[in-house]
């Protein structure tokens, strides 16, 4: 630690899961570090009544990434943004969609505030593989249909080797995929390709746990014809297994006829709310 570093008074910054949509999902640890926060720097996918509701005092920084759009707020910038508030005394709530541990960049911002001896804490959120599930009356590991569950994702063609493919099409297991809806025909090909029994079926849950939820299913060797023409809202998360066949026996949610995307699409900029003239100029100094 240089010696500037260490005549620093840090803050804390406190990584948090925030669900996967539902606003009454997130945690009452959540709740209350939000509710002494005076930075939140946000997810996209993270819902707008969270931040409104429960941190109404903080200043609140959109960060959100979202794939292919090439609008995201790169991960530097987020590192950044972490150590500047922290090195001005705030309290920073790093809030994520989901949960921080499963597929988001926190190795990174762990790194960075390890590095800089900034204290932080982790609290777990609701995965989305979770809420969808619940949402879409799926459950995973369900008695005589599923005994393990495999959370993966396939959002570039060099992530699973053949070898994987294969055994994942032959696999016991449910299979969710996350950040792969853009890439899902060539998920249905791989599995297809390799032999996956037909009696384990697809469901496609658009955003999961959200008033614009919509669940969809069809037998593997027909998703061509049945769902590939689908323009999918984001999030998307995808269930593939013998567990799917459930959701039209305990399905407790009629799909929403609303089309719209429930999380704000990433304008490129950073946009605060409740900013005053200290809070501007850690942005810019």
């Amino acid at each position: 630690m240089s010696q500037m570093q260490q005549n620093i008074s840090w803050g804390k910054v406190i990584i948090v899961g925030a669900g996967p949509g539902d606003p009454e999902l997130i945690t009452l640890k959540a709740v209350r570090h939000l509710g002494a926060a005076d930075v939140v720097l946000t997810d996209r996918l993270v819902s707008a009544d969270i931040v409104e509701l429960y941190a109404p005092q903080a200043l609140i920084v959109p960060v959100g990434k979202q794939c292919r759009k090439g609008l995201s707020t790169p991960q530097a910038t987020i590192n950044e943004l972490m150590l500047q508030y922290a090195a001005a005394g705030k309290y920073v709530v790093r809030l994520k969609g989901g949960d921080v541990s499963i597929f988001s960049n926190i190795l990174d911002e762990l790194q960075t505030l390890a590095q800089h001896g900034i204290p932080y804490e982790i609290v777990p959120g609701v995965t989305a593989a979770l809420g969808a599930a619940a949402y879409a009356g799926i459950p995973l590991t369900a008695r005589d249909f599923s005994t393990a569950v495999r959370f993966l994702t396939y959002y570039k063609s060099d992530i699973v080797s053949a070898e994987y493919w294969k055994e994942l099409a032959h696999t016991e297991d449910t299979l969710v995929f996350y950040m792969s809806a853009e890439t899902l025909g060539a998920v249905v090909h791989h599995l297809t390709e390799n032999g996956i029994h037909p009696d384990k079926t697809l469901a496609i849950i658009e955003q999961a746990t959200t008033p614009n939820q919509r669940v969809h299913t069809c037998n593997l060797y027909q998703y061509q014809q049945q769902l590939a023409h689908l323009e999918l809202a984001s999030p998307s998360l995808v269930v593939i297994g013998r567990v799917v066949a459930l959701h039209k026996e305990f399905a407790w949610l009629e799909n929403s006829s609303d089309t719209e995307e429930y999380f704000k699409a990433v304008t490129g900029k950073l946009i605060k709310k409740k900013p005053d003239v200290a809070e501007a100029a850690l942005l810019t100094a």
